[in-house]
């Protein structure tokens, strides 16, 4: 099999673990699936489309650990300003970022989503950033306004991006359940 095409530059790979998946009624990263925990289903569809993976907002064992930037419990944009400060000051040109809870992601998300920056159409955490961008980001966390993942995709500019598949996002015990069914049919 070829590879597809990568963004020209290092390519950091960031799961953001860090929300407290409420609806979810537990500890979504570690939910089992064929007994091995969803973030690493995350991480093992990432990791050959990078030259580094990350988790950030929480430890998970065998992955680096990143803190949200300035704060925890900023979200999705906490998450992605401690991805992009740890990717700029790693040398890392892009980040290709992911949530916990996407088990299914594509194996070319990465071509699909060059040239950045870019969102799936529908996930905005799955997104490919430029680390330049980090400086950027961390000023406008500082203004203290909006801190929607979609007033930033529109800050930046970012296309969006149909995939023919969309991944699973599994944020509950029933779409859990039903992730498993469709998968096992």
């Amino acid at each position: 099999m070829i590879a597809p095409p990568r963004t020209s530059g290092s390519v950091l790979g960031a799961i953001f673990a860090g929300g407290a998946a409420r609806r979810f009624g537990g500890d979504k990263a570690a939910a089992l699936i064929d007994g091995r925990a969803m973030i690493e289903h995350v991480a093992a569809r990432l990791m050959p489309q990078c030259d580094a993976l990350i988790v950030v907002g929480r430890e998970w064992p065998g992955l680096t650990t990143v803190a949200d930037r300035p704060e925890a419990g900023l979200g999705p944009l906490g998450a992605l300003a401690g991805a992009l400060a740890y990717a700029q000051d790693g040398g890392h040109d892009w980040v290709l970022t992911s949530g916990c809870d996407l088990p299914d992601l594509s194996d070319d998300l990465h071509a699909r989503l060059t040239p950045g920056p870019s969102v799936v159409e529908g996930q905005p955490l799955l997104g490919l950033w430029r680390s330049a961008e980090a400086d950027r980001l961390a000023a406008w966390l500082a203004t203290g306004g909006d801190r929607a993942m979609r007033s930033w995709i529109a800050e930046t500019g970012a296309r969006r991006v149909s995939l023919p598949v969309a991944p699973s996002n599994i944020n509950s015990a029933d779409e859990m359940a039903a992730y498993l069914a469709r998968r096992d049919a």
